[in-house]
């Protein structure tokens, strides 16, 4: 800049952009300028400063992400096994990203909730899931009663019986003869023998008789299979409940009858007929007890 001496001193631009002290005939030193009167100064310009954005935490906003996908997929019977694989991924993540700088750190938060809120509901829809399945390939329906002379009656199932209540339980139980059915089988207890000693006896010279204070009661009942394809005897149970409240089943003393039930298969519309040795107290009174399937309802006939 070339300052004629006639400028007054002030505060100028030197001609490189920056602000010097001119004292009237030459430009100022250091000095000069820190003992330059402010008042006379001509502002300078100023740079504005402008905040430095946050960096945004990336990972946080991704397990957030993975973690709502998952918890999605883990309400879905049809696609948990996308869930079950989303929602360790996005736990894991949510926790990294709570150790990382960065803005939204409460994404991670989100993540890390939803990650352990979607894994116990899918869980939940799991084990749902599983009882189904198991009720499918194992149960069979619900169990329905007749009782003798009702066969041009509708069945009724058993736990809703109106017209006469809690029909089939231990405290008010079916008589002989009662159709026990589902969708897979029809049970009929034919009859009961209080004392099958001898029957026991004569039917095979190695079963063990009765020890003292116990004697052998015998159950003949019929077995019809009703279900698709075909099936086994064992799926059905008949047991003996006794007054005491104690189970005996045949498998608690080995005894062979001439007519025992075994390992039978059975096609739609096919039926069998036996008997099973039940080894019971003296003085004890029994029920049996059946079940038409091994998640059936049990239905109890009184001899």
């Amino acid at each position: 800049m070339t300052t004629p001496n006639t400028t007054p001193a002030g505060w100028y631009d030197d001609g490189s952009g920056r602000q010097r002290w001119w004292d009237g005939q030459q430009w100022g030193t250091f000095a000069d300028e820190l003992n330059a009167p402010a008042a006379t100064m001509t502002a300078a310009p100023i740079a504005s400063v402008e905040p430095v954005p946050k960096k945004l935490n990336v990972l946080a906003l991704v397990s957030a992400i993975v973690a709502a996908v998952g918890f999605i997929f883990a309400c879905i019977p049809g696609a948990l096994i996308v869930g079950w694989i989303l929602l360790p991924t996005a736990f894991v993540l949510s926790i990294v990203s709570l150790f990382l700088k960065g803005d939204k750190k409460w994404l991670g938060i989100v993540g890390l909730v939803l990650s352990i809120v979607g894994t116990i509901i899918g869980v939940v829809v799991f084990a749902s899931v599983l009882a189904a399945s198991v009720d499918d390939a194992f149960g069979s329906g619900e169990t329905t009663v007749t009782e003798p002379g009702d066969s041009e009656k509708e069945a009724a199932p058993a736990e809703e019986e109106s017209t006469d209540a809690e029909a089939g339980t231990r405290d008010n139980p079916l008589p002989l003869g009662s159709k026990i059915s589902n969708s897979d089988w029809t049970v009929v207890v034919n009859s009961h023998n209080p004392d099958g000693n001898t029957i026991v006896a004569e039917a095979n010279q190695f079963n063990e008789p009765a020890p003292a204070g116990s004697h052998y009661e015998i159950v003949n009942y019929t077995i019809t299979y009703t279900g698709a394809d075909s099936s086994y005897s064992m799926e059905v149970m008949v047991d003996a409940v006794t007054s005491a409240g104690n189970v005996i089943d045949s498998y608690d003393s080995f005894v062979s009858l001439a007519d025992d039930f075994s390992l039978d298969e059975l096609y739609s519309g096919g039926s069998l007929t036996g008997s099973q040795a039940f080894l019971v107290p003296d003085g004890e009174a029994v029920l049996v007890r059946v079940q038409p399937g091994f998640l059936a309802d049990e239905v109890f006939i009184k001899p």
